[in-house]
């Protein structure tokens, strides 16, 4: 049997090994998407990225990463996975919608606060005669 902590929720689910993280996870009522993803999931294929979790202990009692996992993750943390592609063997703690993800969301404001600024100049060149 696992237990699965989700940390932020403060609860503990009982999973048989081989459980399906997500499909846990929704049967018990804990939340993985944010808005975006709520409107915009593909409902478990590992499609859209969108059920994001941090593990934060019991990593050796997951699956490994899939070749999903290692695409759409690519550029986060290592003890990200997706819950639609990870499989519960033994006792983890999950964060849900982990917070690491609103700081790339800072790092992608500077190119667009530039590209604001580009678009100014060129406005201001068509407006020159």
């Amino acid at each position: 049997m696992a237990n699965i902590k989700f940390v932020k929720e403060n609860r503990e689910v009982i999973a048989a090994d081989g459980a399906n993280l997500r499909l846990k996870a929704i049967q018990n009522s804990i939340d993985l998407y944010t808005l975006k993803g709520k409107m915009m999931n593909c409902g478990g294929y590992g499609q859209c990225g969108t059920c994001i979790v941090e593990v934060v202990d019991g990593m050796e009692n997951l699956s490994p990463r899939t070749e999903v996992e290692n695409q759409k993750l690519k550029k986060k943390p290592g003890s990200y996975r997706l819950a639609c592609q990870t499989l519960v063997n033994g006792p983890v703690s999950i964060v849900t919608k982990p917070s690491a993800r609103k700081g790339q969301g800072k790092a992608n404001a500077a190119p667009s606060g530039n590209q604001k600024e580009n678009v100014g100049d060129d406005l201001g060149n068509l407006g020159s005669p």
